[in-house]
């Protein structure tokens, strides 16, 4: 695809920086942050080199669900601010050139949504049928119960309206019925509202869920991905640019299906969860084979489609894609600890901890998820290396309160408030020793590094537009790729070893392979290039043909 074809396809290159608002920067002393802290940190994003914001929910809430149970899909959680400060963001960011995309959750209310109450109240109301009703309790899916700590069956009975509703997740969240026309248009224009507010697109909660029948009597949906991509469509023809990222859990040969078989047409990107989870594998064996042959078994996509990459994010550190096995190899590596662990299937910790602070795999674990084929995807406070606050419950141990400075409560906040969640504690973690203000003053810091790396990778777009080839460098431990775009190729080589190596990439051709992070140029010999790594070493090459001029 050529540099014209690629102008408008912005998602394709982004480096997305993913936050929750109550936890960023509290702007009015009162212990939650707010769009007002967030506004006055853009220009720290922008000097990051964050080219997209991700917001996790900010609706009214019950806050039972960290703002995944919502009671009014077009209105902003006062605690956070008005309707002026959140739009004041967006346009802050976007004069900085950075894009917003929001959280949208279509598959379910609160259960104090005024469509479930007078659902409830009233079963002749046009709202009872926005849900999924039955008069006597159904059995529940295999597997269907997805907080088994929590719950025990995917029913509950309302006592109000004297039958049974379904739900997914909490059974404070009632589903809803997505086969209901009136149900779909309501999804359509809540995406349409927020476009209008100058976002440029949705990170999509759960959406094999979203199209699921589970509960509807036969034949109610007859082609579950039409919503897909009828949502798809509407938002389009809102913004021609909009940009829609699935949270699609599936393996990749299921997964595909969600891009849209008829040309790219329903999702625009979705998270590698596949390729993550052997980046965890392989970092446990202190080999390669498991994220190459990942790599390798990924299925082609449509052009204007793309991966999301990510090393964590908001929720626990998912395995269910890997056998018993495997998780109990990760979990004895990087959670041994039950309190670690969370449903059997993943781990509630940050990488800093996992790795006992050690910046070689720190660095080497980001570098490579910047490398990797696709869009990287960074978590608040990876910037700077923060860690969980395991005295949190459940996967929300991740969502601490970021560290700003070493003042109290790591300058998230000002006075002495009842903070909306705890900051990290422990004298090794805690904002005494990792904060923003300290790392900006460090040379060597990971915040500095991290900006360089994002820098290099937005010069790189080789990575987010080129097809990727795992390279065969004869060392297990090692995992070497190529993005080759157009006349342009990048190379990038990571180690998963704690010992010197020393590999050979074949040149292609290539004069030279110029170093992206160091000043060094190396020179084939007999059509190969000997590369010496360092322990858990991490290096970028862009390849040089004869005559070819390079970015510096």
């Amino acid at each position: 695809m050529s540099r014209k074809k690629t102008s408008d396809l912005w998602w394709k290159n982004a480096v997305i920086y993913c936050m929750d608002v109550e936890t960023f920067l509290d702007a009015d002393g009162d212990g939650c942050g707010d769009f007002v802290g967030l506004t006055e940190r853009i220009d720290y994003l922008a000097g990051l080199g964050v080219s997209c914001i991700w917001l996790m929910p900010y609706n009214p809430s019950p806050q039972l669900d960290d703002g995944y149970d919502i009671t009014d899909f077009y209105a902003i959680d006062e605690r956070l601010g008005t309707p002026g400060d959140f739009v004041e963001m967006v346009r802050t960011a976007r004069d900085r050139g950075i894009r917003v995309i929001v959280d949208v959750v279509l598959n379910h209310t609160s259960d104090q949504h005024p469509w479930f109450q007078e659902a409830r109240r009233d079963t002749d109301s046009p709202y009872h049928d926005f849900y999924v009703w039955a008069d006597e309790k159904p059995p529940d899916p295999p597997g269907g119960v997805v907080f088994p700590d929590k719950e025990d069956s995917n029913w509950a009975y309302d006592e109000e309206a004297g039958r049974w509703f379904f739900h997914r997740f909490y059974s404070h969240q009632p589903e809803l019925n997505v086969a209901n026309p009136a149900v779909r248009d309501e999804l359509a224009q809540i995406m349409g509202y927020w476009l209008e507010q100058g976002i440029s697109g949705f990170r999509i909660d759960a959406v094999p869920f979203l199209i699921e029948t589970e509960g509807l009597p036969e034949g109610a949906i007859a082609e579950p991905h039409e919503l897909v991509r009828d949502l798809r469509s509407y938002a389009s023809r809102h913004r021609g640019d909009v940009m829609l990222l699935g949270e699609v859990g599936l393996p990749p040969e299921e997964l595909v299906a969600f891009y849209g078989e008829q040309n790219g047409d329903e999702l625009h990107m979705c998270f590698n969860f596949s390729v993550n989870q052997a980046m965890w594998q392989s970092l446990a064996r202190g080999d390669a084979t498991p994220l190459a042959e990942a790599l390798r078994a990924l299925p082609d996509i449509p052009d204007d489609c793309q991966w999301g990459n990510f090393v964590r994010n908001h929720d626990e550190l998912t395995l269910e894609q890997l056998s018993e096995d495997e998780r109990a190899e990760i979990f004895e590596a990087f959670g041994p600890d039950k309190s670690h662990q969370l449903y059997a299937r993943g781990l509630r910790r940050r990488l800093p901890p996992m790795v006992d602070g050690d910046q070689r795999q720190i660095r080497m674990i980001y570098s490579l998820a910047f490398s990797l084929p696709g869009t990287p995807i960074l978590f608040y406070g990876e910037e700077i290396g923060m860690a969980e606050n395991l005295d949190i419950e459940g996967r929300m141990s991740v969502r601490a309160p970021m560290q700003w400075s070493d003042e109290p409560h790591g300058g998230f906040t000002t006075g002495d408030p009842k903070l909306v969640r705890p900051v990290v504690a422990s004298n090794r973690w805690g904002p005494s020793a990792i904060n923003v203000a300290d790392q900006r003053r460090q040379e060597d810091s990971l915040l500095n590094w991290m900006e360089r790396l994002i820098r290099r990778r937005r010069e790189s777009p080789e990575i987010g537009w080129g097809h990727a080839t795992v390279l065969d460098v004869g060392e297990k431990a090692v995992l070497a790729h190529r993005c080759d775009w157009g006349e342009n190729s990048v190379v990038a080589v990571h180690s998963f070893s704690e010992d010197h190596l020393e590999v050979t990439l074949p040149a292609d051709g290539a004069q030279d392979a110029v170093d992206l992070f160091a000043r060094e140029e190396l020179h084939p010999t007999d059509g190969s290039i000997p590369i010496k790594l360092e322990p858990y070493a991490h290096r970028w090459f862009r390849m040089r043909k004869e005559g070819q001029r390079l970015p510096p």
